[in-house]
């Protein structure tokens, strides 16, 4: 095997959010790049590796040259190659790029190209060094890193995220020479701040996480580095019979800001406790990057872990420093929650008409009214109590006006159930102020009752209604006002709710000004939520099944899963591929007629095979009509079975476009009979090959 190549930048704090991605990018365009010129094989064992102050990578099976390449280069038509016996101008510059005289034409071989034969200049390159390209390439992989800003630094016009200082490009123990952002390239670099033994000397490509951990102690994978680190955290945990309450971005910010993580426990007094927990939660994430531990029954500890970026004989300094300075933070937490529940909950909401929404749309209070009042009527329809889902959105946005939700903006909701279960309000009501946010996120639970639901909904409707309909619909991967996400919520509570989504819009439009809302944006909030409804149901369903029952259009989707359960039933049956083709042919020759189709009169029907298909089809209609009824869409569908022979002989036998015009457009009814009882529950012909 050839040696392994090393490339290492090294430079100063790079930000820690960006950091796995800045890594991965780096490594991959390197090494893709070595691939595409033959440098390395494709199977070649790449590692990245990225650090507070260090993005490198290392390519396992390097040349030191590329392999010889084979030219071939083509030319003119051997049949204008020559004239009168003379070599023809195109054949002669031809042979003049090839860098060959007229002399040397016999040098030139001829190809077919598949149409005619034309001549071909076929010679080996010699491979270059990869010293004369590397730097280049490194430089690429720098300009194409997805960066959150560059900077220059010095008097050097290179751009980079942070000043960078060192450049390693190292070939097994070997320098390749080279500039990039005008450093040269050698085989030194520097470890841990204040643990490292000083400057390194990378000794071999191949040994240089070993070397960064033993000498310069670097734990230089991000991978690495986070799995250690998860470790080293579950264990202290464990050790304290605790859960730690971190999410996965938490996890790769600490990997981003420590090159050698050490655990360390931290203890806070127990009566800040007294605050809600996800307040303390949030303020030590997101403040002090700490992790704070759960006991069995899931409530907060007065004991935390952080991960320290220094490894001491006596850590008790380091701990006490955190610990004062997360009392202080967790002291303003308290204040603010103290201060918070002096003024009632509903004594901020008339202060919301100062809080603007949207400036076409109005302020955070006239949203609050259209909210109570498209929570009281789903309410209604859900069965709920009215006024309790009114109280609710009345309530919902207050909390935006309290100090605590001012300094965390992502404890709205949470902080208005705490403070109004404090005012005495009922706990029904409470909940659905926190509730109405769900769902957040994919994944996330659904709000419980139908109280939560009704003023969930509302909040999601009236947000789609409200922007879409002044004209601000998400386009690409550009969607601000979360609309996708609003409308998923909607959609996700709507599979489980029997509503009307379009009629649920028309509610919502009507809440606003006269003129506000443009026309049409019940009908395209309705046909965007139809998409995302789409892809909702991507993951468990096949885009045939998904698009046969939403080609209904249907208003109501409570019974759409059983829909999408009977379809798949239906297509295991002998009689489906058939059925589904006839129905295609149906609607394709539906589509051609022009006008209404004429009722359908018995005493026109001449021929015994369309005779026999509306007697089957008369005898399907009551069946298929109870099924329905009772959403047996499955027996709805399997009842179709009996209409394949009938289809079948129809079709063999009968004329549809008959001279006779009346003739014609009773065989046309006929179809559009059959097309009607076919398709109640999903557009069959879609799902045809």
């Amino acid at each position: 095997m050839n040696p392994t190549l090393l490339i290492e930048l090294f430079t100063e704090e790079l930000p820690p959010k960006a950091l796995p991605k800045l890594g991965a990018a780096f490594a991959e365009s390197i090494a893709a790049e070595l691939v595409k010129l033959g440098f390395a094989p494709a199977s070649s064992e790449v590692n990245t590796f990225a650090s507070p102050r260090r993005l490198a990578v290392t390519v396992a099976d390097v040349a030191a040259v590329q392999p010889e390449q084979a030219i071939e280069k083509r030319g003119p038509a051997v049949s204008a190659g020559f004239k009168d016996g003379q070599p023809s101008p195109a054949l002669l510059g031809f042979a003049r790029s090839c860098g060959l005289s007229a002399e040397q034409l016999d040098q030139l071989g001829t190809v077919h190209d598949g149409k005619q034969d034309v001549y071909v200049f076929r010679s080996v390159k010699a491979g270059e060094p990869l010293a004369t390209v590397l730097a280049d390439i490194v430089a690429a992989a720098v300009k194409k890193l997805p960066a959150p800003k560059m900077m220059r630094w010095a008097d050097r016009d290179g751009q980079f995220i942070r000043p960078v200082h060192g450049l390693i490009m190292l070939h097994g123990e070997h320098v390749v020479p080279g500039q990039v952002l005008h450093l040269s390239s050698g085989q030194t670099t520097r470890g841990h701040r204040f643990l490292s033994q000083g400057e390194l000397t990378i000794a071999n490509a191949a040994g240089y996480a070993r070397q960064m951990y033993e000498e310069g102690k670097v734990v230089a994978s991000f991978a690495a580095r986070k799995a250690l680190i998860s470790e080293k955290l579950q264990e202290a945990a464990a050790a304290l019979n605790a859960r730690i309450a971190a999410d996965e971005a938490l996890f790769d910010e600490v990997t981003a800001l420590v090159e050698w993580p050490v655990v360390l426990k931290g203890e806070f007094e127990a009566e800040f406790l007294q605050v809600p927990q996800e307040c303390l939660i949030l303020t030590m994430q997101q403040n002090q990057k700490y992790f704070p531990l759960l006991d069995g029954n899931g409530k907060l500890m007065n004991q935390f872990l952080l991960v320290s970026n220094l490894q001491t004989s006596d850590s008790s300094h380091i701990i006490n420093g955190n610990e004062r300075v997360l009392r202080a933070r967790l002291s303003d937490a308290k204040f603010f929650f103290e201060q918070d529940k002096k003024a009632p909950l509903d004594s901020r909401v008339p202060k919301l008409a100062n809080v603007v929404y949207h400036n076409k749309i109005g302020s955070q209070l006239e949203r609050v009214q259209r909210l109570q009042a498209v929570a009281g009527a789903i309410a209604g329809l859900l069965g709920a109590d009215v006024t309790k889902a009114e109280r609710a959105a009345y309530l919902a946005k207050a909390d935006l006006l309290t100090d605590m939700v001012g300094e965390f903006p992502e404890l709205q909701g949470i902080m208005g159930q705490y403070y109004a279960k404090h005012d005495g309000e009922d706990t029904e009501v409470a909940y659905a102020v926190e509730a109405h946010y769900k769902p957040k996120f994919a994944g996330d639970t659904l709000p419980e009752g139908a109280t939560a639901q009704a003023v969930s909904l509302a909040d999601k409707l009236e947000t789609l209604v409200g922007i879409y309909g002044i004209g601000l619909i998400p386009t690409g991967d550009k969607d601000p006002f979360g609309l996708r996400r609003a409308a998923l919520g909607v959609l996700r509570i709507a599979l489980q709710s029997p509503l009307d989504l379009r009629e649920l819009l028309r509610t919502t439009a009507a809440q606003f000004p006269a003129g506000l809302i443009a026309e049409g944006t019940v009908e395209g909030l309705y046909g965007f939520m139809l998409d995302r409804l789409k892809n909702l149901l991507a993951a468990d369903y096949p885009a045939a099944d998904i698009d046969a029952v939403l080609a209904l259009k249907p208003s109501r989707i409570d019974d759409l899963l059983v829909r999408l359960a009977a379809v798949a039933e239906f297509k295991a049956l002998p009689e489906s591929a058939a059925l589904a083709a006839a129905n295609k042919r149906i609607r394709n020759i539906l589509k051609k007629v022009e006008g209404e189709v004429p009722a359908l009169n018995a005493a026109l029907l001449q021929e015994t095979a369309e005779q026999e298909l509306f007697a089957a089809l008369q005898a399907l209609q009551a069946p298929v009509a109870a099924a329905l009824a009772g959403n047996d869409f499955t027996s709805a569908l399997k009842q179709l079975a009996a209409l394949k022979a009938p289809v079948d002989a129809f079709f063999d036998g009968v004329m549809v476009m008959a001279d006779d015009l009346a003739v014609r457009g009773n065989r046309l009814a006929l179809l559009s009979a059959l097309a009607e009882v076919m398709n109640r529950v999903a557009e069959l012909s879609l799902l045809a090959d």
